[in-house]
């Protein structure tokens, strides 16, 4: 099935952990510049900025990209480019919603594509991306997040059944969550009109609220994880990676 995906990138500078981070300098660029790059190449469709600061919409229009500024007390991501939504497409043309972080300065651009193409090719109501564990150590870190998932005999996607912080019993691949996510237009209205969930509450992943309201959740499975800025260590091993392959 065919279809018109937009793709909003929500960005903030009140990062609690790294404040100002959308305009951190990643080799000469700022880091939301270089988000929308990635994503423009990934050829899916139009891309724009959900922002809650306008020092952010200034940068990425200085860049000749698209920003729309929303009110900066919204609670989530999902919140911001569901009021930018509204925005930028009052009567509906666009049928696919991708919320692409803002802190992903590295992401290849066929992990976007492959995200819409799950949302194209199943019944699922929300797409997202996993990727192989990057070391066991990832099996013990809370702030790697893994995916359950039911994996399609072909190997490259899979309907998702649980997301946890928790380590996994037994033996078997350990998916690593990319938090990009592909919404159906309804599903994201749902989404973001429901209160946080208890498992939400208790994992601190809000994915989960979207499980226990029914919401399907498939999984394009991509080769590896591209770099979630965070932290200052997140900074440093981002621009290390843009510098090295510049």
């Amino acid at each position: 099935m065919a279809l018109s995906p937009i793709i909003l990138i929500p960005a903030r500078m009140g990062a609690s952990r790294l404040p100002g981070k959308p305009l951190a300098d990643i080799a000469g660029t700022p880091m939301i510049v270089r988000v929308l790059r990635q994503a423009q190449a990934a050829g899916v469709g139009p891309v724009a900025v959900a922002a809650a600061d306008p020092e952010i919409v200034a940068m990425v229009e200085a860049a000749g990209g698209r920003a729309v500024l929303t009110d900066p007390d919204l609670p989530s991501g999902s919140d911001r480019i569901m009021a930018a939504l509204g925005r930028l497409d009052p009567r509906g043309r666009h049928d696919a919603v991708i919320n692409l972080q803002g802190d992903m300065p590295l992401v290849e651009p066929a992990i976007v594509a492959a995200c819409a193409e799950v949302l194209a090719a199943t019944p699922c109501d929300i797409a997202t991306v996993v990727a192989p564990e990057a070391s066991p150590a990832d099996r013990d870190n809370p702030d790697v997040v893994k995916a359950v998932l039911a994996i399609e005999a072909h190997g490259r996607s899979g309907r998702a059944l649980y997301f946890t912080r928790s380590r996994l019993y037994g033996e078997g691949p350990v998916w690593r969550h990319v938090g990009i996510y592909g919404y159906r237009p309804r599903a994201l209205a749902r989404f973001t009109a429901a209160p946080p969930s208890s498992l939400e509450r208790r994992e601190k992943l809000e994915q989960l609220r979207a499980l226990e309201l029914g919401l399907r959740i498939d999984a394009a499975v991509t080769a590896s994880a591209p770099i979630s800025v965070d932290t200052p260590a997140d900074l440093a091993a981002a621009r290390a990676a843009a510098e090295g392959g510049s």
